[in-house]
């Protein structure tokens, strides 16, 4: 009377992050999951200090714990000010990736950890986070001059400009390589600068190594990079970390974008989908299913009944990260998973603690967060054989990345993950773009 058999499958667990183990990385160290994925820990950045990458973004917060100590230069702006102030936090958070630093006991590390690689910051975007093809075009042209050898563009549009155009092919002529990002928009629309010939165009993945659904796919995707929960540094005090309790229950929340830092503690209770205001749930912490409207809409409501804090859960499997896209409340709020969500249901009048509290690292998704990935192993792998030229370095990074999807290159992944010791090792053994 046997129902059926199984094998018994292997689960592990998911984890954006995980502690150094001391080597090679200093303890105390969160190393991001990228990091591994592209290989940067099994290749030593020593001489990095023969190469430079010319950031262009909206900036770098020269101040942060995990970036102050690095070689790094940069441009006054009339428009966007100095280069060494991020009011968008994306720029910092991009050069993280790239060069946060192995401090004992502080943050995370990037793909070069060890103050070796030199670092240009030139700053294009303000805080409303936008820019013009003329002003990328300078913005390149002063990477050039700079004596950048990589360019990372965490940026793009969907219409050609010649000029902007003509400015990479100039660069990419004279022997820098220029890597951006292939847009977020999840359809096979080709974005600028990274549909031109003469620029890298970026996907993103997750730590599973599956396509990002958000990232765009065509024939002009060349490498691909962690782009899905990403940690790095942001401007300091500009992230926030989610934290909730229930009874005796640890949960580890998703976080909700523009919620205010602080804690409030209280009973759970029942706030359904959040659609209408109930007095039923004031001085209390609501409990929210995710569906219907704006999570602000859900905030808001339970705020306006006198509620406490929030917690909104998935209605869908998985966690996610929410954001209350602008709109001021006062009260904090976090997010959890289905999974979790059942399970606070089943400790509704029980103590929850919902806290918000600042922090100077952040979760970002993107390509604009598997760009430095790639910018950052040229970069890297680059160091050890600087006499390869950028057009050599790009078909070996080409040729060495792991293979992911259909076979040979495709349109989610291009020629595959990016991977630093495979790149190496192919140069030591074959020679520049072999």
């Amino acid at each position: 009377n046997v129902e059926y058999i199984e094998e018994d499958v292997v689960r592990r667990p998911f984890a954006l992050t995980s502690p150094s183990t001391g080597t090679p990385y200093a303890s105390g160290q969160l190393v991001p999951y990228g990091i591994k994925l592209v290989q940067a820990d099994q290749l030593s950045d020593a001489g990095a200090g023969n190469r430079k990458v010319c950031i262009i973004d909206s900036g770098y917060d020269r101040n942060h714990e995990d970036l102050s100590a690095n070689s790094v230069t940069g441009e006054y702006d009339a428009g966007t000010g100095w280069w060494y102030t991020d009011e968008n936090h994306h720029g910092t958070h991009v050069a993280g990736t790239i060069a946060a630093i192995n401090n004992s006991g502080v943050g995370v590390v990037g793909v070069n950890p060890n103050k070796q690689l030199k670092l240009h910051i030139v700053k294009v975007f303000g805080k409303d986070g936008w820019a013009y093809s003329s002003t990328l075009t300078s913005a390149a042209n002063k990477c050039g001059a700079a004596g950048a050898n990589v360019i990372s563009m965490s940026l793009g549009g969907a219409r050609k400009s010649i000029t902007e155009q003509k400015a990479f092919d100039a660069l990419y002529k004279k022997g820098v390589l220029n890597v951006a990002a292939a847009g977020n928009d999840g359809n096979t629309v080709v974005s600028y600068p990274a549909g031109y010939t003469s620029v890298m165009s970026v996907g993103a993945l997750d730590e599973n190594k599956q396509w990002a659904t958000f990232s765009q796919y065509n024939n002009k995707v060349e490498l691909s990079g962690p782009g899905v929960g990403v940690l790095s540094t942001v401007p300091t005090g500009g992230g926030t970390e989610s934290a909730l309790t229930v009874g005796t229950s640890t949960y580890a929340p998703g976080t909700m974008d523009g919620s205010p830092v602080g804690s409030a503690t209280a009973p759970l209770a029942d706030f359904g989908i959040g659609d209408t205001t109930n007095s039923a749930v004031a001085g209390k912490v609501c409990l929210i299913q995710r569906g219907s409207i704006d999570f602000s809409a859900k905030v808001l409501n339970c705020q306006n009944s006198g509620g406490v804090g929030a917690v909104v859960y998935n209605n869908v499997a998985g966690g996610f990260g929410g954001t209350l896209n602008g709109v001021a409340t006062t009260i904090p709020s976090v997010t959890a998973s289905d999974t979790e969500g059942a399970q606070l249901r089943t400790q509704l009048g029980q103590s929850a603690t919902v806290a918000v509290k600042a922090t100077s690292y952040a979760y970002y998704d993107g390509t604009s967060m598997a760009t430095p990935h790639v910018s950052a192993v040229a970069a890297l792998v680059w160091s050890h054989y600087p006499t390869c030229t950028a057009t050599q370095l790009r078909t070996s990074l080409n040729n060495s990345a792991l293979d992911l999807g259909t076979a040979g290159r495709d349109t989610r992944y291009g020629y595959g993950l990016v991977q630093a010791k495979a790149a190496y090792d192919r140069i030591k053994s074959l020679g520049c773009g072999k």
